[in-house]
């Protein structure tokens, strides 16, 4: 999931807006989040007050605690180079490259699709 964050990210406003985002998620899904360290992040308290969901917090300068997130940022490249305002992009157009990136098969995902696996997911966690 992409969230079009409009003018600055100050802390505040990211909170609010990924909590927003959260809420699309099946409640099953809604357990943690994993963000990263910078100032934007300042208000994650906030953020799990209002989801439910604690935030946790990779040590300092430890990629390799955030592999997926990585990654992610590596395939987001390809779309939007490295200090690339996301904020001038509409969130339709951040909808669809999201649609993209889970729509190709992962190595790590012994080959299936974001999207796949997650439609198994919510599929087998739904009451009959």
């Amino acid at each position: 999931m992409l969230v079009r964050i409009p003018y600055d990210r100050n802390a505040d406003r990211v909170a609010y807006l990924l909590a927003k985002k959260m809420e699309s998620l099946p409640e099953f899904m809604r357990d943690s989040v994993t963000w990263d360290q910078g100032k934007e992040m300042a208000r994650h308290a906030d953020f799990t007050i209002r989801t439910g969901m604690p935030a946790y917090f990779c040590d300092p300068h430890s990629r390799w605690q955030r592999g997926s997130n990585e990654n992610t940022n590596g395939l987001l490249r390809q779309y939007f180079p490295k200090g690339a305002d996301l904020s001038l992009r509409s969130q339709d157009e951040l909808d669809t490259v999201a649609a993209e990136l889970n729509g190709r098969p992962r190595q790590t995902l012994n080959w299936r699709k974001p999207v796949e696996v997650f439609n198994d997911l919510v599929e087998s966690n739904v009451s009959p």
